[in-house]
């Protein structure tokens, strides 16, 4: 019997759903278009921490391998395991960045640090301060200084009391001690500074806004200081160690005492014959006395100053 003929396959012919079509068109695109932008910023970053992709990809996976050898390596690999996370961040999707820090073993304060390390590091014009950290604990603790203190340390090989010879050969508690007190040698500085600009401005503020008697009213006030602080000297000081001396023996003493008188008389004098005043110490001139007394000398609760 002859063998009967498989018929043909029915051909269905099933209409194009063209808004299905359209929307998986829009979606890739949509796809395509977030994708480009994410590669975009990816190699922002990278170029901007100056960090090599690998394989010039911006592949999450490529970019945890690379992190992953560089952290067996060097402290100068600890500034690319910082460049690479920081790419790698950019890179993640939202939420993801933590997975991969797990993947990696890295908790998120140490990563932190790590890209901290690799924006304050990577700035240095040369590998000298590197050298000498020498460890990923030292890179850590050089972290409490400022940009410009490390960058003094580079240049000039000292910053403040921290000298980078002795970076290299401190322990890391050692060199904890020794950067807290260089940064709070800084700030002390500063606010000693910025204390002075303010005392310099309120008295730029003072001088500019004083009138010619208030100017009066300052000098007077500081010439009766001077004046009392000399009174005082004689009358005080001066005078107790005269009684000292006629205590001490029953020698005379008189000539002694009356030399050291006599010089300071002597400078009064001179100041008077300066500034042509007249003598009314000894009330010689007794019209003159009489109006001297009645005048009253500035002091600083009669001024306001």
């Amino acid at each position: 019997m002859a063998k009967q003929p498989t018929p043909a396959a029915e051909v269905i012919d099933v209409p194009m759903n063209e808004v299905l079509v359209t929307e998986d068109f829009s979606a890739a695109n949509q796809l395509a278009l977030a994708t480009a932008q994410q590669d975009s910023a990816v190699r922002a970053v990278a170029l901007q921490m100056g960090y090599a992709l690998p394989a010039d990809c911006t592949d999450p996976d490529l970019i945890q391998r690379d992190i992953s050898a560089n952290m067996r390596r060097s402290v100068e690999a600890c500034l690319e395991v910082g460049k690479g996370l920081r790419v790698l961040k950019e890179a993640c999707a939202h939420g993801s960045f933590m997975a991969r820090l797990d993947v990696l073993g890295i908790d998120v304060g140490v990563a932190s640090r790590f890209m901290q390390s690799a924006a304050k590091f990577s700035k240095l014009p040369t590998s000298a301060t590197l050298k000498a950290i020498n460890n990923q604990s030292k890179l850590f603790e050089m972290l409490v200084l400022d940009d410009d203190q490390l960058e003094e340390l580079e240049l000039t090989g000292q910053t403040g009391e921290l000298a980078l010879d002795d970076v290299a050969t401190m322990s890391v508690k050692e060199l904890r001690k020794a950067v807290r007190e260089a940064k709070a040698e800084k700030e002390a500085t500063e606010k000693l500074l910025e204390n002075k600009n303010k005392q310099i401005d309120k008295l730029s503020r003072h001088i500019a806004k004083a009138t010619p008697d208030t100017v009066l009213l300052e000098l007077q006030k500081e010439t009766t200081a001077f004046t009392n602080d000399a009174l005082g000297c004689v009358q005080g000081q001066l005078r107790q160690a005269f009684i000292a001396l006629k205590n001490h023996s029953d020698a005379d003493h008189s000539l002694f005492m009356a030399g050291l008188l006599g010089q300071v008389q002597a400078e009064l004098a001179a100041l008077r014959d300066e500034f042509h005043l007249p003598d009314i110490s000894n009330a010689r001139d007794q019209e003159l006395a009489a109006e001297v007394a009645q005048w009253n000398f500035p002091t600083p609760e009669s001024t306001g100053l």
